[in-house]
């Protein structure tokens, strides 16, 4: 096999482009497109051409970004060899969504792509979709879904209206019309799917086809005409399928059994690929690379400290982890809700930098600000300096009440009054990285969509009728309590009174 060769990347116009000419062959090469570099929605795009040409298959996945089956599996093929064919892979279309683990944050982007004028994030990225879409031969659009797919009415968790273990088409038949052929897309889909079945030895989850008959006008799934595969089928005029794992599954199977629908199409389709592995290590970053005022970046491990001075600028350029793709930055209190990579943040108060590897922690170094020295006051010189994380007594809680910032000792109690917001914005402590504890406020849910009990980060509203009175002491809605929990066990709370 040719060796793979990286395409020169050029910048412009707020993204990159992959600098590709007509006297250039691209056999056996690899490119890789950034979309809206530095925004929140940075998308990232890669291209795999086989040593022999052939059909063009598009993998996406995180388009809802909850289902983490889908994106990780798609990840696995960004970095693949070919013999023959090519691949379009996008692993995570929708990298917002997958940084708050929610299906969505503006808009649905899988009910974007027909009859839709509304301008946002999602709406430039479904662009940038729709055309690759079009330069494919075959669409795999990857996903979750909720309960079993079942032809008949077994109950209520396995019926014809769940999509978990199927393969979903928008009919069973594409006619694209001119001088080609039509299309069988069940036929295609059976084929894949009787791949699958063989590695799944319980028949309970075995996968069928789910034909949404979405133009006809007695379907049920309406909706499903303005999702990307809908777009394929009627614009591009070509096969698109939607690969739904079951939600309720553990992650590993679900990814696994996206792969094996992924090399079912490649076969179908004589794309000839190195089959990839499945590694789904704990992500651990390593260190972050970091700026203060444009200096000279600095290296800073994970739990080290980086000293400051008020009111300086920071700049994450990067993190080394032990992944490369779907990394990304918090900076608490400073930055936006999504990714802080590579953004100029001014610090007014210590904080710390939290690592990202999609929806999990991985990693924290700390900013704080230059301490007296003894004889000399307060060390005001405008270098950073790298130092070891301090060691604690004990977890100490950082609070914001109406903005105001409030440090809590483990089991106090905090008193505010009704109608305060507060924000537990993070735990302090320097013996392990505050990523790895969990911190919950019982009564609250901070993600309603999925409550991991995680409640760092969120506004709680005393008046705004979003505490559970049930979960409250008294059961009088008045004494609630936060627990902080590690690796499952507690290690300390605190107690928030609130007055009328």
């Amino acid at each position: 096999m040719k060796s793979i060769l990286n395409a020169g990347i050029v910048l412009f116009t707020g993204f990159f482009i992959v600098l590709l000419t007509s006297s250039v062959s691209m056999s056996g090469q690899r490119t890789h497109t950034v979309f809206f570099q530095g925004e929140e929605n940075e998308l990232n795009v890669y291209r795999i051409f086989g040593s022999k040409p052939g059909k063009t298959l598009l993998i996406i996945g995180g388009i809802q970004g909850d289902e983490p089956g889908g994106f990780l599996a798609a990840d696995s093929y960004a970095d693949f060899s070919l013999e023959k064919g090519n691949l379009i892979v996008v692993p995570r279309a929708n990298f917002p969504s997958i940084l708050k683990n929610e299906r969505q944050i503006n808009q649905d982007m899988n009910r974007k792509f027909m009859d839709d004028s509304t301008l946002n994030y999602e709406s430039k990225v479904v662009d940038v979709l729709k055309k690759l879409i079009c330069e494919s031969d075959c669409f795999l659009n990857l996903h979750e879904g909720s309960g079993f797919y079942s032809q008949t009415w077994e109950s209520p968790d396995r019926n014809p209206k769940k999509y978990g273990q199927s393969i979903i088409s928008d009919d069973s038949i594409l006619d694209p019309g001119g001088n080609r052929a039509p299309v069988n897309l069940e036929a295609m889909a059976q084929q894949v799917i009787d791949e699958i079945n063989k590695n799944i030895e319980d028949e309970f989850y075995h996968f069928h086809f789910n034909n949404h008959r979405t133009n006809h006008p007695d379907t049920s799934h309406k909706e499903q005409r303005r999702s990307a595969s809908y777009y394929a089928f009627n614009v591009c005029k070509i096969p698109a399928f939607g690969v739904e794992s079951a939600k309720a599954l553990p992650l590993e199977q679900k990814v696994r059994q996206h792969i094996y629908a992924i090399n079912g199409f490649m076969a179908m389709l004589d794309i000839l690929p190195q089959t990839p592995g499945i590694d789904l290590k704990k992500p651990e970053m390593l260190y972050m690379i970091i700026s203060v005022n444009d200096s000279i970046p600095l290296v800073v491990g994970k739990m080290q400290r980086l000293q400051i001075n008020r009111g300086d600028t920071i700049k994450v350029h990067d993190i080394v982890a032990n992944y490369e793709r779907g990394l990304s930055v918090d900076v608490l209190g400073a930055g936006n809700e999504f990714n802080d990579m590579k953004k100029e943040l001014i610090i007014n108060e210590p904080t710390r930098i939290e690592a990202k590897k999609d929806f999990y922690a991985c990693g924290s170094v700390f900013l704080d600000f230059k301490e007296k020295v003894p004889g000399k006051g307060l060390d005001k010189s405008r270098e950073p300096v790298v130092s070891e994380s301090k060691k604690a007594d004990g977890i100490k809680y950082k609070l914001k009440i109406n903005g105001n910032t409030v440090i809590a000792e483990n089991y106090s109690h905090v008193t505010i009054q009704y109608g305060d917001k507060l924000i537990i914005e993070d735990i302090i402590t320097g013996d392990i990285d505050p990523s790895e504890y969990v911190v919950n406020f019982k009564g609250f849910v901070g993600n309603n969509s999925i409550n991991t009990g995680e409640d760092r980060g969120y506004v709680i509203d005393t008046g705004a009728n979003v505490l559970l009175p049930r979960y409250s002491l008294e059961k009088k809605g008045r004494h609630y309590y936060v627990v902080a929990t590690l690796a499952g066990n507690e290690v300390g709370r605190i107690y928030i009174d609130i007055q009328s």
